[in-house]
């Protein structure tokens, strides 16, 4: 089979009943394409609110520190990565193909009972936090045939799990479209003890980090999600969009993408159109 002109990289939804617990499945595959410079087999991800269990179905991933430092640490297979208030950047040291289910935090929680404060910018072996079922579910995501396979084992796993978990628990169901909204509700309404203190304490257990954080995070996507088509065509008012996204100036908004992404708008702009590395903004729905 002649190689691939492009990787292969997808952002996939999971089944209605699992929306408010899976935010995507994301695929990446090199190994069917024409090898990429090295330069180009950097992957760089933002800040981001989510959980993930990543498979390295073949080829390696080296993990990295924020920014271009590169540390020779080498993933296991599979991994737990938590919520991230940091961009980061990890490398593949030749053709990869990944696999990653994406989970909101309070989801996983309400799964598991972990609490998520404690995994706040923190990469750990599947077997150090989940059971016997999870690992098992980890083992038969790898030797799967296919993504579609692949896809199909994680959701016919979390169904029942997560029908379960949402009749004994406060997290909502349907399609989360604000989900941080609907987690500060939830922290406000559950238990007894409703002080500021408290309902700040049990949103980071849910979600690892603190509301005003969550909502910076979530208004910075929705603004990108909403500007993207402008942004990748070059065609955009950086003050503009700072008034639209709510930002009390265009140094606000720059401040934060930087925080967020590691660069500022017109250089993340840039990236996104001209850098390989930056791929996961250019699927981002």
């Amino acid at each position: 089979m002649p190689a691939a002109p492009t990787p292969l990289t997808r952002l996939i939804a999971p089944r209605t009943a699992l929306a408010s617990c899976v935010r995507a499945f994301l695929v990446r595959d090199t190994t069917r394409c024409a090898p990429l410079p090295p330069a180009q087999r950097l992957n760089r991800f933002p800040a981001a609110p989510m959980c993930s269990i990543i498979w390295t179905v073949a080829g390696d991933v080296e993990a990295a520190a924020p920014g271009l430092s590169l540390p020779d640490v080498r993933m296991p297979p599979a991994l737990f990565g938590g919520p991230r208030s940091y961009p980061l950047v990890s490398y593949n040291p030749g053709p990869v193909h990944s696999f990653v289910v994406m989970l909101y935090p309070a989801a996983l929680h309400a799964l598991t009972g972990i609490s998520m404060d404690a995994l706040l910018d923190q990469f750990r072996p599947l077997d150090a936090l989940f059971d016997a079922d999870w690992l098992a579910l980890s083992d038969a995501v790898l030797a799967a045939p296919d993504d579609a396979a692949r896809i199909g084992l994680v959701e016919d796993f979390l169904a029942p799990r997560w029908q379960a978990a949402r009749k004994g628990s406060d997290v909502s169901a349907g399609v989360v479209q604000d989900w941080v909204r609907r987690l500060g509700v939830q922290a406000a309404s559950t238990g007894l003890a409703r002080s500021a203190r408290h309902i700040e304490r049990r949103i980071k257990a849910w979600a690892g980090q603190p509301m005003r954080t969550l909502r910076r995070m979530r208004r910075a996507e929705q603004l990108f999600l909403d500007e993207r088509g402008a942004i990748l065509q070059g065609k955009v008012s950086w003050s503009d969009i700072a008034a639209s996204g709510g930002y009390a100036d265009q140094a606000h908004f720059c401040r934060e993408t930087r925080e967020i992404t590691g660069l500022s708008p017109t250089e993340l702009a840039r990236a996104i159109r001209e850098d390989e590395s930056y791929w996961i903004y250019r699927i981002w729905a």
